[in-house]
């Protein structure tokens, strides 16, 4: 035996909104950047902004560190040139410029360092600011080179800007000081680490334009990864759109874009069933309709023309006949009133138990009369069964599935319909010994007038839109049906109904 369940867990009603919007579809390709242009452009412009920041970054932090590298070094340099200084005054006993222009011009220090000497007293003995003449004069004085009269200096006094090493002999006592700086620089760099210096901002240059033609490339390769799933899925729209409803995606996978084209193939395929149910309704509701008023027309006819009196008989036939037909244009009516959450929900305390039970004895008749046996049983045992609901949309819904297994129950055949409970829900069971459904059938009974057997329900009087009614009502009082049946056995419909309705709903909908 198959079972379905409809509805269990059925959403709040959504109330309707009064605004709404529509556009016709764009002839043309709108103009501007496309998607994977956009995308390439963001890679390139995340890809910059990371460079600068990092450019940033390593020239305040490594800048910083490398003007503490070089200016170490140059009095690295200092240091030493002051020690072999300090050698040459003991070797001599006295300052000779001679000897301090062999350690000036010795590998010691680069062409690009200038260097300063002075004695104890603070008089300058060697400077390489000075002009080649002004030193061969001081170096020519009779006291060894030792003059008072010297030219300007043109040293660098900054302490950012030169680096000052004392000269101490063997005793530890200061015979002088050395003062050394770098030529046309104020940052102590040499042509050395000018040029290294340079590299690496030459090296940072190249690499930011590799990066960022990188991330042009990864943007268009990603760009084009993501916008051909979308530009398949915009070209299936399209044939949708322009009338091949069979277009699909085809697209399978794991990813949020595979889902997207599953997703958009299914509503595809939804779409394509509700526009042949459109057809088939169409061509249900013009049949339908067309019985009733070709009936009505041959009877009205006949009487006019004098080949049927006009009696009781003949006008009855013309009103049996106007009742069907209002019957089947009110069952759209409702369906279409019941899915628009237009019908007003008249909420009440309702004893189930004695709305079944006066249903089932108002039918007993009809049922006797097609030759079938009709049973109510009461399953509660003492139990309430008070329901919030509306009584007339309840008992519309048990006539439904009374009138359902009367239409597809043979004669002697059974329908009962019984009331069972538990602590959340009312139950009212309708079960017949009729035909039963396919297993096929099943998941597709409750939809717009659906019918197995087109022909057997048009002949039955049904327009198939009964179950889907039934299945909007239950809903509506936020409950759930489950139906079990198997062929040439039965069927046996379920609706449970909750005990208590949601408060919120049951204020945004009680009316009395």
């Amino acid at each position: 035996m198959e079972r379905l369940v409809i509805g269990k867990h059925g959403a709040e009603a959504e109330q309707p909104s009064p605004r709404a919007s529509w556009n016709t579809p764009h002839p043309m390709p709108r103009s501007g950047m496309s998607y994977g242009g956009r995308m390439a452009l963001s890679f390139a412009m995340t890809s910059l902004v990371t460079v600068v920041i990092l450019a940033l970054v390593v020239t305040v932090v490594w800048g910083g560190a490398f003007s503490d590298y070089t200016r170490a070094n140059v009095e690295e340099i200092a240091q030493v040139a002051a020690e072999k200084l300090a050698e040459r005054y003991e070797d001599a006993g006295e300052w000779s410029v001679d000897a301090i222009k062999t350690v000036a011009e010795s590998s010691t220090l680069s062409d690009d360092i200038g260097m300063q000497v002075k004695d104890a007293g603070g008089a300058i003995m060697y400077d390489d600011t000075w002009p080649a003449a002004a030193m061969a004069s001081t170096a020519d004085k009779s006291d060894g080179g030792l003059g008072t009269r010297s030219p300007v200096s043109k040293a660098p006094t900054d302490p950012e800007s030169a680096v000052v090493a004392p000269i101490v002999d063997s005793n530890g006592g200061e015979i002088g000081s050395l003062r050394l700086w770098v030529l046309g620089s104020d940052a102590l760099l040499t042509k050395a680490d000018t040029a290294f210096r340079e590299r690496t901002f030459n090296a940072m240059g190249l690499a930011a334009f590799i990066a960022v033609l990188m991330a042009v490339v990864i943007g268009f390769l990603v760009s084009r990864m993501f916008t051909n799933p979308v530009r398949t899925i915009t070209d299936t729209a399209r044939r949708i759109r322009e009338g091949d409803l069979s277009a699909r995606t085809n697209m399978r996978g794991e990813d949020e874009i595979d889902q997207l084209g599953e997703t958009f193939d299914e509503m595809a395929a939804s779409l394509e069933r509700d526009l042949k149910r459109e057809r088939r309704l169409t061509s249900d509701v013009a049949h339908e309709l067309r019985t009733p008023l070709m009936a009505m027309q041959a009877t009205v006819e006949a009487m006019q023309d004098g080949v049927y009196p006009t009696d009781a008989e003949h006008l009855e036939t013309v009103a049996a006949e106007t009742r069907r037909l209002a019957r089947l244009v009110q069952q759209t009516l409702d369906l279409s009133r019941l899915e628009n959450h237009t019908a007003p929900l008249r909420l009440d305390k309702v004893d189930i138990v004695q709305l079944a039970q006066n249903i089932v004895n108002n039918q007993h008749q009809l049922f006797h009369n097609k030759g079938l046996h009709l049973r109510f049983v009461n399953e509660m045992q003492g139990r309430s069964a008070v329901i919030t609901c509306d009584a007339d949309m309840i008992t519309q819904c048990i006539i439904n599935l009374m009138s359902n297994a009367m239409r597809y129950t043979p004669e002697d055949g059974w329908v009962v319909v019984s009331i069972h409970g538990d602590r959340k829900h009312v139950m009212v069971t309708v079960s017949d010994t009729g035909i039963g459904v396919a297993k096929d059938d099943l998941a597709r009974i409750f939809g717009r007038f659906w019918r197995a057997d087109a022909s057997r329900a048009r002949e039955a009087g049904g327009l198939g839109v009964g179950l889907a009614v039934t299945k909007q009502i239950v809903e509506r009082h936020h409950g759930f049906i489950a139906v079990e049946s198997e062929l040439e056995k039965g069927t046996t419909f379920t609706i449970h109904l909750p005990r208590e309705l949601e408060e919120e709903a049951s204020s945004t909908t009680m009316k009395y």
